[in-house]
């Protein structure tokens, strides 16, 4: 297993520090998908808004792998679980979490694991396989959220409204990241060298 980017950049031989440095690293995460969703477009036929969580997701999965990753992702929920106004528009609560786009906040726990699980395994470094662990985590969003928007409005209408208009988007974001992620690792190998 190959340590993903952000541990690259911060390990330290004393083990408080890297606890300490952890920690950091998962309250960052956590912020920055929150500064990611207040990039946000309403629609009007959905529930479900256009932000910029999806790529934070995917970046802080990626940057942070599998535990510490889907753990910046859990305190994010329960950040706005417990009223921060860290959810898209400025919006926190538990009924936020509850309701019909509440599956897509737990579904980027899920997506954080296995982006950050895949870019362990170094699929995160290459142009030519870096778009996978991002697909893999769009997808996931996507079932999670779906099936738990479903619920409300029913599967044809969660497929209209909750995956449908966001596919372009998310290809763009997937693709970002897919080019974000290889370009710093290049970065990393390129002070390496001086």
């Amino acid at each position: 297993m190959l340590s993903p980017l952000a541990l690259t950049l911060t390990r330290r031989s004393q083990p408080q520090i890297n606890l300490l440095i952890d920690a950091i690293l998962i309250l960052v995460g956590s912020l920055f998908v929150a500064a990611f969703a207040q990039i946000s477009i309403p629609l009007s036929f959905t529930p479900v808004p256009i932000t910029g969580q999806t790529f934070a997701v995917l970046i802080v999965g990626a940057s942070l792998g599998s535990k510490r990753g889907a753990l910046s992702l859990l305190l994010y929920v329960i950040e706005g679980a417990a009223g921060l106004p860290v959810y898209a528009e400025f919006t926190g609560g538990l009924g936020r979490l509850l309701g019909p786009s509440g599956g897509y906040l737990i579904g980027f726990i899920a997506a954080a694991f296995v982006v950050g699980w895949l870019a362990e395994r170094g699929l995160d470094r290459r142009w030519s396989t870096a778009i996978i662990p991002f697909l893999v985590g769009t997808v996931i969003i996507y079932i999670v959220g779906a099936s738990w928007l479903a619920i409300f409005i029913g599967p044809g209408k969660a497929l209209i409204g909750g995956v449908i208009p966001f596919l372009i988007g998310d290809a763009i974001k997937l693709v970002l990241a897919a080019i974000a992620l290889p370009s710093a690792w290049a970065l990393v190998k390129a002070f390496d060298r001086s």
